[in-house]
């Protein structure tokens, strides 16, 4: 059975598949790594690499959910019958499952911040952020109402449907998202001093490339995509048939190099003029930020727009995790989707409460340095995500049909038609090669 709603639109799939890959990537860990790997040299190869690794990978998961238009385990059961292979989709599930169960615990925190910046009481003279941090992350209560409050949202819109919810936010968060940004880097440039800041992301130091750094360049091209877990099979699942593929995919790829851009240049030249350096996850976005933002006129009614930009491109991430999880489960049957939504978004959340306590009662339940928050993250960063990846390479490049690739690959436009090997030999012997190296990386088991 194909799945009986689509996308209204091509622009409607960009912005929701963009949406999937936008989160909190772009400021999470990204930004203190260009700054201390090279700058614009640093950009330049995440660049590169996303556009030669990351978009492939992007594409695989394209062509697999619109050729059968089907969500992710059932996709794969049509492409490799009587084979294993659907345990890729399987694994998707479980995959975005546990990473919307701690990706909300942040979403939960930034809802709890937005609220303290709306009511004015976030920003004080002389505050110290990092304890507020720790307060608001280590209240149990807090935690766990914020968490159920971000997941909420997601529900709601995810039940609503495809084009009535996903792709009806995507067309307003979207845009909202980029014309944040654009008020925020005009108020960034206008700072005293910000030049410095400028410079210091922008120009290129290539003696500062470490074998880490490129490291994180090349896990960081598709995992700031959303691949690995499926994602992108069931959004483009919901894709027309004989939409081409090349310009969306190009597009996704171009607004996610391009949000990274203006994350730079919205922070670093507000963090040099102020006298402060970059750190990086929740340091800079809860603690560093806020206190760069006490110092500005005007700052409280732009940490408003900077946390509503971010609550923005968590949720439309989270519409996409939700997703992969719902449409298993329907499998096109529209009259179950919004019960689906509730009874696997309630999952998630019991799954998630553990790490929202994390920093607080549960705080001493800690192996090898890790709490359940840090494993669930390490679990999926390092090991999860990489393995989807590889396997999603090794099946396109080994077992997907090759007349129904070929039909994929001839809707990606005339300059395309004859990389169809150059692209199944990528898959099949350098991307998995790759995918190895991030992993033997992520889990430090390299002498670099």
């Amino acid at each position: 059975m194909t799945q009986q709603e689509q996308w209204t639109s091509r622009l409607g799939f960009v912005l929701a598949s963009a949406g999937s890959a936008i989160g909190l990537g772009a400021i999470w860990k990204f930004p203190n790594v260009v700054a201390t790997s090279g700058g614009g040299a640093f950009f330049l190869v995440f660049i590169i690499f996303t556009f030669g690794i990351g978009l492939p990978l992007l594409l695989a998961e394209f062509m697999i959910g619109r050729n059968t238009g089907k969500e992710a385990v059932s996709a794969y059961r049509e492409l490799a019958p009587g084979s294993k292979w659907h345990g890729v989709g399987y694994l998707g599930m479980a995959t975005c499952s546990l990473l919307l169960s701690f990706y909300s615990v942040v979403g939960g925190w930034i809802v709890l911040y937005f609220l303290k910046a709306l009511s004015g009481s976030l920003l004080q003279g002389g505050r110290n952020y990092g304890e507020l941090f720790e307060s608001t992350s280590a209240n149990p209560w807090a935690a766990v109402l914020a968490q159920a409050l971000f997941l909420l949202i997601t529900i709601v819109i995810v039940a609503r449907g495809v084009k009535q919810g996903i792709e009806k936010a995507s067309r307003i968060m979207m845009p909202g998202l980029f014309i944040l940004f654009l008020v925020l880097i005009v108020r960034s440039l206008t700072l005293p001093g910000m030049s410095e800041g400028l410079v210091y992301f922008l120009k290129p130091d290539f003696g500062q490339l470490t074998p880490q750094a490129l490291l994180y360049a090349l896990g960081q091209s598709f995992f700031c995509l959303s691949v690995g877990g499926s994602c992108m099979v069931t959004y483009s699942s919901y894709l027309k048939k004989g939409e081409p593929l090349g310009k969306p995919a190009l597009s996704v790829v171009g607004l996610n190099v391009l949000t990274s851009f203006m994350a730079g240049i919205a922070i670093f030249p507000a963090l040099f003029a102020l006298g402060m350096k970059p750190q990086e996850g929740a340091g800079l976005l809860f603690i560093t930020l806020p206190a760069v933002f006490e110092q500005l006129p005007f700052g409280s009614l732009f940490i408003v727009l900077f946390l509503a930009l971010f609550l923005f491109a968590t949720l439309t991430s989270a519409f996409s995790l939700l997703e992969i999880v719902v449409a298993a489960f329907t499998r096109g049957k529209a009259e179950q989707r919004t019960r689906m939504c509730w009874l696997v978004g309630g999952v998630i959340f019991a799954l998630g409460v553990p790490s929202a306590l994390s920093f607080g009662v549960g705080s001493h339940l800690q192996w090898l340095g890790r709490n359940i928050f840090d494993w669930a993250d390490f679990a999926v960063t390092n090991v999860m995500l990489p393995l989807g990846v590889l396997l999603i390479s090794l099946f396109v490049g080994f077992r997907y049909p090759r007349r129904r690739l070929q039909e994929e690959w001839n809707t990606l436009g005339s300059r395309w038609h004859k990389g169809l090997a150059v692209y199944v030999f990528m898959l099949r012997f350098i991307l998995p090669v790759i995918v190895l190296v991030v992993f033997l990386h992520g889990m430090n088991w390299l002498p670099v």
